[in-house]
Formats: C-alpha cells, structure tokens, sequence
C-alpha cells in the first residue's frame, strides 16, 4: 500500500505539500497540485482515515446497533439512517447483536475503538449506558432502547399505535381481541398492548390473560401463539389478533390458513411497523405504520445535530403512527 512519503516523491514535492494538497490546508501551486493528483492516481494512493481522524478529532463514521438484521423493520430503519448520513459525508458501521447482550457490549466496545463520531442504539442495558456518559460520545436511543438515560430519544408513539389498531378493529364489529406481544421485558410491546387494553375498557370490553401472549418478534414466533389461539374452545377463541410487529402476523395469517379459518371474515389480523412486505402477502395485511424510512432519517439527523453540537438540549422525537387498512381486517 503506497504511503504519503512516497506519492510526495514521485509528485517531486514534500510530504507536508501532499497533505496540503489532501486536506486543502494551504494554497498550493497548480503545478504542484497537478502533480500530486496524478502521482495519487499512479500509486493508487488512500490516505489513512486513522492519520486524518487524529488530527481532526473525527473519523467521518456512525456506529449502529441493532438486534437483528433479518427483520425488515430494522433494515428499512437502518437504510434510512444511512441514506441520511451518507448525503452527509458519513460513513456507518453495522452491528447486529442477534439479542446477546455478551455480543452487544463486544461490538460496543468495537465502535468505541473505532473512535465512531457517534452511536445509534436500538438497546442500551444500563451499564452500557453508564460507559457511554464516561466516554462523553453523542448517542441517540431507537425503538427497544431504555428511556431514563439521559441521552437523546427517537422513537413512535406505541400507545398511540395500540390505539389505532383496537379502534379499527372495533369498528370492524370484533369483540374478542387478541394480543401477540414481544418479549415481555421489551417496553414498546407492553405500551402497544396497553393501548389496546384501555380502548377495550372505554368500550366496556377487556383484553382476556388468556388471549394475551409473547412471542419473540419472529414469523415463526407469531405462528406458534396463533396456533395455541386458534385452538382454543368456539366460544374462547379471538375473532381478532393484533400482533406487536408484522413479521409475527404474517406467521399469524398461515397459522389461520393452515387451521382453515377465514381472514378476514371469521379473523382480522392487524400488525405493526407496515415493512414493505405487509402489502404483499395474502391478504395484504393491515398494519399501525411508523414509516421506517422517515424514522430512520430523523435518528440520523438528530445524531448529526448532537456531533455538531454537544451542548444541545436533550432531544424527544416521537413520530405519530398511522395505520394502513388493508384486506387482512376490512370484510366486504
């Protein structure tokens, strides 16, 4: 790999002129830029990020955490954030920590190392986040990231979006509605769950304990709790499930299939998140949206305005939810 040294003797110039060239730190002659840019392009020539960060105190690049890349919701989300930063001159690093919390600090401390301008986190345990004051780095908290830790948040109003879903399917004359959460310890799915819980009770209804269930987020995971559903007695059985995201709805929709269960004239399925296959599968699949793209980019913008400025106020974005009705819950 060439060095800066050696591009400066094949330009017939002095190292410090290459950088000057590099970084436009000072006026350099035509001539001497000329050749400095053809001797970089002759010796293939990359200059050190590392050398360059040191001396500027950046280094042009993003750390970002996630749980699992396999879910469309976090790579639309994460195709937002690096749209967002590459228009403006970053570069981001991808972590996903597959829900080990060992792997999460592990790539924590990989991005610390990096010396990452600044952090996305979609889950922050608190010792992490004790790490992250003392190493004074601008931080912005996304979906599955604890509250309460003092640095800044993005995130959907998931009451809100809870809401939405029991009222649509309220008025979709369903009565007996069931829940498929996440992990229980995951905040976002219990307050998804509470909204339904309390537009139930203004309707004088209640949310069963025995139709309210967790999964793990996954298809296979949604599939698993609809099948227990769909087994229970006639009388028991929900004539609605709202699943906490759209992968575990979609294992909801072939649970249904597989039982024999119409959707939706005997079963309305609502998901959430809207990924871009919800309006492909059959039938399309009603969702609570939070336009992950969107979301996506706003995490990067006010990550960026952190860099730029440390000494901002604390910064709480929640996004509205909105919900796309499709053929999944809306009988003829």
């Amino acid at each position: 790999m060439a060095t800066i040294k050696q591009v400066a003797q094949v330009a017939g110039v002095s190292f410090t002129t290459v950088s000057h060239v590099i970084n436009d730190t000072r006026p350099v002659s035509a001539d001497a830029r000329v050749r400095v840019l053809a001797a970089i392009a002759q010796l293939h020539y990359v200059p050190s990020a590392l050398a360059r960060s040191l001396k500027s105190q950046r280094t042009g690049t993003i750390g970002l955490i996630i749980p699992n890349n396999t879910n469309p919701y976090f790579s639309e989300v994460a195709r937002g954030i690096e749209d967002h930063c590459y228009r403006a001159g970053y570069s981001v690093i991808l972590c996903n920590f597959g829900d080990d919390a060992a792997r999460q600090r592990n790539y924590l401390n990989v991005l610390l190392g990096k010396r990452c301008d600044g952090l996305i986190m979609a889950a922050l345990a608190p010792a992490d986040g004790e790490l992250l004051h003392t190493k004074k780095i601008p931080v912005v908290l996304l979906d599955r990231a604890p509250r309460g830790q003092s640095f800044d948040v993005v995130d959907v109003d998931n009451v809100a979006g809870g809401v939405l879903a029991a009222q649509h399917l309220l008025a979709q004359g369903r009565r007996r509605i069931a829940c498929i959460g996440g992990p229980q310890e995951i905040t976002l799915s219990r307050l998804r769950i509470d909204g339904v819980r309390v537009t139930l009770a203004d309707a004088g209804l209640s949310l069963a304990p025995a139709l309210c269930r967790h999964a793990d987020f996954t298809s296979m995971g949604g599939y698993q709790q609809a099948r227990a559903l769909l087994a229970l007695p006639a009388a028991q059985r929900p004539d609605a499930i709202f699943c906490c995201n759209d992968l575990m709805a979609i294992g909801v929709l072939r649970a249904a299939a597989e039982a024999g269960i119409a959707v939706p004239q005997a079963l309305a399925v609502v998901g959430f998140d809207d990924i871009d296959l919800a309006q492909f599968v059959h039938p399309a699949l009603t969702s609570v949206a939070q336009n992950t793209r969107a979301l996506g980019q706003l995490t990067a913008q006010c990550l960026l305005a952190r860099i730029a400025n440390p000494d901002l106020p604390l910064q709480q974005h929640t996004m509205t939810p909105v919900l796309h009705e499709r053929a999944s819950s809306l009988l003829a």
